[in-house]
């Protein structure tokens, strides 16, 4: 139970980044779509819901998570629940965890255009996991987590994220149920 509450927390700068461009929406600045509206085969690169505000957010709210994280470190309870010493690594994990978390979601959106399923619609189970993935990745460049790690955060990230959705939907956050 202590490896899955160590695993969760230790990609929580992740999950905030996920999250991140729903919260930023309001800020006009780089509203602007990745793909700038090019099209491959008459489909859009990513869509025009992918933007680098979502890239911009996303890995600033991960370098401030982790950053609190750093923080919070100094007290034993945070030490008991850290997959990692927080003490032993810059920030800089958190910005590249947020980034590859978006990055994921990048790389998801791009298949999903190329299979024709719209912005918006549901791919499961890539919806969920697409950011775990992409952040995994990118962290490895610092700290690399055991494959256990890795199998408890896909699994565990899927009803996560089902859950956030609908809660998200009934705080009319999320569009759609």
């Amino acid at each position: 139970m202590i490896l899955i509450i160590k695993s969760l927390y230790f990609l929580l700068p992740a999950y905030i980044a996920n999250v991140a461009p729903v919260f930023a929406k309001k800020i006009n600045f780089l509203n602007v779509p990745v793909d700038f509206g090019k099209k491959i085969n008459e489909r859009f690169v990513f869509g025009s819901h992918k933007t680098w505000r979502g890239i911009v957010s996303a890995t600033l709210f991960g370098g401030i998570i982790f950053y609190i994280q750093k923080l919070l470190y100094s007290y034993q309870l945070f030490q008991k629940i850290s997959l990692v010493n927080y003490s032993e690594y810059s920030i800089a994990l958190g910005f590249i965890m947020g980034f590859g978390a978006i990055f994921g979601d990048l790389v998801k959106s791009f298949f999903k255009r190329r299979k024709g399923i719209g912005a918006g619609k549901r791919w499961v189970p890539f919806d969920q996991v697409d950011f775990v993935i992409g952040a995994l990745v990118f962290s490895s460049i610092f700290y690399v987590p055991q494959i256990l790690v890795w199998a408890i955060l896909i699994i565990l990230s899927i009803p996560i994220h089902i859950l956030a959705r609908h809660i998200g939907y009934l705080f009319n956050i999320c569009q759609k149920w």
